[in-house]
């Protein structure tokens, strides 16, 4: 049973969670505005008001897969929750934690894991489309007008649904991922550290949810953890 908590202000959803070792699975942290908000690599994330910014709790289980593929239950909840409050077309799950509204990102998922507990944190461009050097960016406002309020439950509700597909039917889980992504073949750009590019084509998922990167020679490598550009930039 999912808890939502809204506040109006805090340093970070995530950070707070991982703080409170008491609390079940299930629990929602959702703030109207975040002072140290970040997304992956510890990037800044802009929280401004209008926007979702929230997370929730896992307790991992013995018999749970891998943990690392948690990012696809988060990734596959979050396009649900996203086509249940808003007609939006051209959405697209990118490997291995943003949502894009046609090639512009929307929204970002980051994982943070401390022994048996991972937090899932979500931030949705719902009002406004925050400056990131380099990219392109979307708000869901360009096609519907979705509150954070309104949106904190659809997305409890999808990330319940896909967590229990997850621990029970995972195949199922990562062909619904696939469906939702882009298809096995586009080009990717994948930016494993600061002075390693490496340039492919997505060949697919691994069980444990790494990229299965297709090199130009026929070799194949799996990615665990990088910035992933679509085409070749």
């Amino acid at each position: 049973m999912s808890r939502i908590r809204f506040v109006e202000r805090t340093g970070s959803t995530n950070s707070d969670l991982l703080a409170a070792s008491e609390l079940p699975e299930g629990e929602w942290l959702v703030a109207e505005r975040q002072d140290q908000g970040r997304g992956r690599q510890n990037r800044c994330w802009e929280s401004p008001t209008g926007n979702f910014h929230g997370s929730t709790l896992v307790r991992l289980q013995p018999s749970d897969p891998p943990a690392g593929s948690l990012a696809l239950c988060a990734g596959l909840a979050l396009i649900r929750a996203v086509e249940a409050a808003a007609p939006a077309t051209g959405l697209m799950l990118k490997w291995p934690n943003d949502l894009l509204l046609g090639r512009a990102k929307l929204a970002g998922i980051l994982l943070e894991r401390q022994e048996d507990r991972v937090v899932a944190g979500f931030g949705v461009n719902l009002a406004q489309a925050p400056t990131i050097e380099g990219r392109e960016t979307a708000a869901l406002s360009s096609v519907a007008l979705v509150s954070p309020k309104s949106f904190a439950p659809l997305l409890a509700a999808a990330f319940a649904r896909e967590l229990g597909r997850w621990r029970d039917d995972r195949q199922a889980l990562t062909a619904l991922w696939l469906e939702s992504a882009h298809p096995v073949g586009t080009p990717l750009s994948v930016h494993v550290m600061a002075d390693e590019k490496l340039e492919g084509t997505f060949a697919g998922l691994a069980e444990d949810g790494a990229l299965r990167l297709a090199l130009p020679h026929g070799e194949e490598r799996r990615i665990h953890a990088a910035d992933v550009m679509l085409g070749n930039d």
